[in-house]
């Protein structure tokens, strides 16, 4: 009797280790979900925290040239960025940079792309307008009529002796002309040995004064070298090529200062946007070019040297050091008095770029574009 005892004890003893052993393997309650994103080492995985953003203004009016330098606008626009920040978007051409200067002060603009020596002397004379973003850097510089280098061995800017110059007074192209013309010891004026400007309005006006007799060189913003070229002009120079212009400058995106400080949260949806318009002209070259075509009617081989062919970067980093730095050039060559400027709001991007992180932690280029921001806003 005792004999069946034990034996039927130890035969349930089997069963229930039997059982609890099989409970264990089923249902591994300590072994995280395959796709919880915990790696072997432990780590959290990156949260996404989409940035509650409430603009106080949604419909939005921007003011563009004529040129790709603009591309931030363009693709933003086409790709749909505004509207994702939820905002109603409009973008508007316009002739020079005194127009989009009125555009902002008469609130008929929200933002606008604004070369920036035009953008330091109207701040400089008074007008209350704030840089708060980037748009292009580089991207210009001078072409002249064939008949003028053939036979040359070195296109350089003593080619201007003795030259009718087409170039617009208050720009970037004028200023890096100027540099130039006195680096050579060239002086500006009617005679044989100098270099003799003629100002226009605009830069179509210049570029299509070109084709007179009277003129023989011409200043050129992206997308007019293209232009030229095909026309059969030289390019006597990019500014990227020279030292001296390394990491120039040339559009920034402007505010009014007032809409700046009174509409916050929408220029940091408008500056969300233009950086997801960047990553994407980084990301989709064939788009890109695309949807400038809408704005630039330019053949597509011509717009991908324009915007990919190395002579300009467009980037919405507002680069407050570099056009500091600029500023100096421009009192110095006497487009304006010195002055405590040039004006600066860098927060808005910095917000716009730690929000934009926030919610794509992973995003290897929003992270580039912050270290960037701490060495060229320092």
């Amino acid at each position: 009797m005792n004999k069946k005892r034990l034996l039927a004890g130890l035969l349930a003893f089997v069963m229930i280790f039997a059982l609890s052993a099989c409970s264990s393997k089923d249902e591994p309650a300590e072994t995280p979900p395959a796709d919880s994103g915990a790696s072997d080492s432990g780590d959290a995985p990156a949260v996404s925290v989409k940035p509650n953003i409430t603009p106080e203004k949604t419909d939005i009016t921007i003011g563009t040239l004529n040129s790709t330098a603009h591309l931030l606008a363009f693709v933003a626009q086409e790709e749909g960025f505004f509207e994702e920040e939820g905002l109603t978007s409009q973008v508007t051409p316009f002739a020079s940079a005194g127009e989009l200067v009125t555009g902002l002060e008469s609130d008929k603009l929200d933002v606008a792309f604004i070369g920036s020596v035009p953008t330091i002397t109207n701040q400089s004379n008074g007008h209350d307008i704030t840089i708060f973003g980037g748009a292009m850097t580089n991207g210009h510089g001078y072409v002249i009529k064939k008949e003028f280098t053939e036979g040359v061995s070195d296109i350089d800017i003593t080619l201007l002796k003795g030259r009718n110059i087409a170039s617009v007074r208050n720009s970037i192209q004028d200023l890096e002309l100027l540099v130039l013309l006195d680096e050579a010891g060239i002086e500006v004026g009617e005679g044989a040995d100098q270099a003799n400007i003629v100002y226009f309005e605009s830069q179509k006006d210049a570029f299509a004064a070109l084709a007179g007799a009277e003129i023989d060189a011409a200043s050129v913003y992206s997308p007019y070298a293209s232009i030229a070229k095909n026309q059969g002009y030289e390019v006597l120079y990019y500014c990227n090529e020279v030292d001296d212009f390394h990491n120039q400058p040339c559009c920034r995106q402007v505010a009014a200062t007032a809409a700046l400080a009174d509409r916050p949260q929408t220029y940091l949806a408008i500056e969300r946007a233009f950086i997801k318009a960047y990553k994407f002209s980084q990301e989709n070259h064939e788009k890109t070019i695309e949807d400038v075509k809408v704005y630039i009617d330019l053949d597509p081989a011509d717009l991908d040297y324009e915007i990919y062919g190395g002579h300009s970067v467009s980037n919405p980093d507002p680069d407050s050091a570099a056009t500091t730095a600029l500023k100096e050039k421009v009192v110095s060559f006497g487009y304006t008095e010195d002055f405590d400027g040039p004006y600066f709001n860098v927060d808005i991007y910095k917000q716009a770029i730690e929000t934009l992180i926030a919610e794509f932690p992973e995003d290897a280029l929003y992270q580039q574009l912050l270290g960037d921001f701490a060495a060229r806003n320092a």
